[in-house]
């Protein structure tokens, strides 16, 4: 996982339930972000109700740095977005969190990504601080997101920047050679033969096609067939007394 020293900073702008940091804490190491800095967090820091809410995210908590005003936390930063549905009457570029992220990851100097309180959002002060809006199409009748669902948005889009693994990739099986899914198939239909399935003959071609068709949809690797192929043996064993 890359941790390196330009990923974006999460600046957690007066939160307000020390089990949203938590969950904003766990979303970000999903995606390799680590770097947490809080704004005049309500109820103070460090919060008990935050670790237990991070599932196992303790270095995020741990590093967490605490700061009087929105100002103070982006100060090192060259590279400010604000998370916001609306513009609150502050001219400035709007951006997906992709477009975003694909600035972040081409600019110099540390990046910092706003987001305001569960309840009412960033204030049109600290929108100011930033150089553009990050914002989402979403519902205009019910736009609210909770801080984790915010954070992981925005940190899922800055992993695909990165060379982050996918740990099911490696454990998928590549698929059946064709000799093989050819071989699961005439076995079967050699089953189906004897009780009459492919009548009337007229249909037997457009009829193993479609079983053919079937059979091929769903990519079977090699363990697959093999296990299909045990299935169709074991049923045409005589059946016993």
């Amino acid at each position: 996982m890359t941790m390196a020293a330009d990923n974006p900073i999460v600046v957690l702008v007066r939160p307000q339930l020390g089990e949203n940091i938590g969950t904003a804490a766990r979303a970000m190491l999903n995606f390799g972000l680590t770097e947490m800095r809080l704004v005049e967090p309500r109820d103070g820091w460090p919060n008990p109700a935050a670790g237990p809410a991070a599932a196992g995210a303790d270095v995020v908590l741990e590093k967490a740095r605490v700061f009087a005003t929105t100002a103070e936390a982006v100060a090192d930063c060259a590279h400010v977005y604000a998370t916001t549905v609306r513009k609150r009457g502050v001219s400035k570029p709007v951006l997906t969190p992709e477009d975003a992220a694909r600035e972040m990851h081409g600019n110099p100097g540390r990046s910092a990504i706003l987001f305001g309180p569960e309840r009412s959002g960033l204030e049109t002060e600290d929108v100011a601080l930033a150089r553009a809006i990050l914002t989402v199409p979403i519902n205009p009748e019910f736009g609210s997101l909770n801080l984790a669902q915010a954070v992981i948005i925005a940190a899922y889009e800055w992993s695909k920047t990165q060379a982050l693994s996918s740990p099911t990739a490696k454990e998928l099986l590549p698929p059946a050679p064709q000799e093989e899914l050819d071989g699961m198939i005439a076995q079967l239909e050699a089953m189906l033969e004897p009780k009459g399935f492919f009548r009337p003959e007229s249909r037997r071609p457009h009829t193993r096609r479609t079983l053919r068709t079937l059979l091929s949809k769903p990519g079977w690797n090699h363990l697959e067939v093999r296990t299909m192929r045990g299935v169709l043996s074991h049923l045409a064993k005589p059946d016993r007394d």
